[in-house]
């Protein structure tokens, strides 16, 4: 039986999880800023919380911790190992390849640093919840990371099954999109994209979740190999746009400038 997830929207643009194993009704939040509808939506599902799953240690992403420790005590908090002393409450320190589990259901934690030098994603199933590494149409700015290890933990990413299902923690995907086409302007799947994330976002729907497949086709930080791109590269700097690694940091640093 699959995880039951619930996208509850916090802040201006951040998205927290709530997911349950519906055979034992445990439950377990992601990535909350603040205590917002959790308590109220675990009471209106029947939920019981027993764990609080972070990607990694900034506040937008752990900032709910202490206000739900306080509320469910028993609560257990999962960070990678190396962020023990930075994610409130952390009991459970993780490394890559571990086992999390919620009541029946079982999920991986992929250790993906770039965006922070401890992030990690938590993959149940064909759900990916990866906080800030890989955005819908985009990917994480690298505040503590280095391009090759942002590189890599993308490459894990893309790497999965085309159906997973990608839950990043905002919705940036109308800005995204805007900056892939100056990047890959030739790319139709991505200006099929473009057009049906403006109809989503005027409607006031989400365009989160996304897939890897989605991704792999119209997410400029997942197409480093893209023809369009290299040219796009090697107009910037021809010296090193032959190097996968280069031309996705290159790609990055536009970004951080559009």
């Amino acid at each position: 039986m699959a995880l039951e997830i619930i996208q509850l929207p916090q802040w201006q643009d951040n998205y927290a999880y709530l997911i349950s194993d519906p055979a034992t009704g445990e439950a377990a939040v992601i990535d909350a800023p603040e205590p917002g509808k959790i308590p109220v939506t675990l009471k209106e599902q029947g939920w019981r919380l027993t764990a609080i799953f972070n990607t990694h240690h900034h506040p937008d992403h752990v900032g709910a911790n202490r206000a739900l420790l306080r509320m469910f005590p028993d609560t257990r908090v999962m960070g990678h190992a190396s962020d023990r002393e930075r994610i409130p409450g952390m009991t459970d320190p993780l490394g890559d390849g571990a086992s999390v589990t919620l009541g029946r259901e079982t999920g991986t934690v992929m250790f993906v640093p770039g965006h922070t030098s401890g992030h990690i994603a938590y993959l149940f199933g064909k759900d990916l919840f990866c906080g800030d590494t890989l955005f819908a149409g985009g990917c994480g700015r690298l505040f503590e990371g280095t391009a090759p290890q942002m590189f890599d933990s993308l490459s894990r990413l893309r790497a999965l099954p085309d159906d997973t299902r990608v839950w990043c923690a905002h919705e940036y995907t109308q800005s995204n999109l805007r900056f892939a086409e100056t990047v890959e302007p030739g790319n139709p799947a991505l200006r099929e994209r473009i057009q049906a994330v403006a109809v989503a976002r005027k409607a006031g729907h989400p365009t989160v979740p996304s897939t890897i497949g989605e991704e792999k086709r119209t997410n400029v930080f997942l197409r480093w190999d893209s023809p369009e791109i290299t040219d796009y590269c090697r107009r910037i700097d021809p010296s090193s746009a032959d190097s996968p690694v280069n031309r996705f940091a290159m790609v990055r640093k536009a970004k951080d400038r559009f």
